[in-house]
């Protein structure tokens, strides 16, 4: 399962024209998340996360800084959230997250993804119930009796801890986030977080063989391509390239 963290971190932003993609996904999110919570990082805890996230994606400064302006003045779009559940090429297990100024055409979208690619788009929790929303941390390491010993001494609620071929990933509520956050900075102030973020983590993977190797790729560029969908969460266990 913490393979496929630095499988989809490798994956983001390969060309330019993907970078964009992410800049202008990023701004939309931020955008949104400073509408509602205000634009204040120190208050508004959820804008805080998400900027350092940007900026560790390399998100120019001007984009977060356009993005939170925009969420200033008050007016603009009037986006919302909207999820999409269903079955990927190989039974696969997926999420869409998507932020939409119109549900109609967003769901069209999504499921034209899901139609064209062998998939097939479910009801609201058809698969969702097959995911943990977990705040997720991964950074380098090989001892991770020590980290569990260190979280628990910060009152920290881990729920798992991974160690596999030389990185430490640690699951927790996603509640949890700063809180997890603030204990590996107060406990091992050099450690260096390759991932530090919230997301759906399935319960258990489906090893994807043969043609659905391909066939999923292509499903996923579709709704990445999608520019109304924010995040793409799935069980499918891709062969190592």
């Amino acid at each position: 399962m913490g393979r496929s963290f630095e499988v989809r971190k490798l994956s983001m932003a390969k060309t330019q024209g993907a970078k964009i993609k992410v800049y202008s996904k990023y701004g939309k999110e931020i955008y949104v998340c400073a509408k509602n919570g205000g634009i204040d990082p120190d208050s508004n805890l959820s804008l805080r996360r998400l900027i350092e996230k940007a900026k560790k994606d390399q998100v120019p400064g001007h984009v977060i800084d356009k993005a939170i302006d925009k969420a200033k003045g008050g007016g603009g779009e009037d986006f919302a959230t909207a999820r999409y559940e269903g079955f990927g090429p190989g039974n696969t297990m997926v999420i869409v997250d998507c932020l939409t100024d119109n549900n109609n055409r967003t769901y069209m979208d999504v499921r034209q993804c899901f139609v064209k690619n062998g998939a097939k788009i479910g009801a609201p929790g058809a698969v969702g119930h097959m995911f943990d929303h977990q705040a997720v941390f991964q950074f380098a390491g090989d001892d991770e009796e020590t980290v569990l010993e260190n979280l628990m001494m910060e009152d920290v609620d881990v729920s798992d801890i991974e160690c596999e071929e030389g990185v430490i990933t640690v699951f927790a509520p996603h509640t949890e986030f700063f809180k997890v956050k603030n204990a590996l900075a107060a406990t091992m102030p050099d450690v260096k977080l390759d991932v530090e973020e919230i997301s759906f983590v399935p319960q258990t993977m489906t090893p994807v063989e043969g043609d659905d190797v391909a066939a999923f790729e292509k499903f996923l560029d579709a709704l990445n391509d999608c520019d109304d969908v924010q995040n793409v969460y799935h069980n499918a266990e891709l062969p190592a390239e």
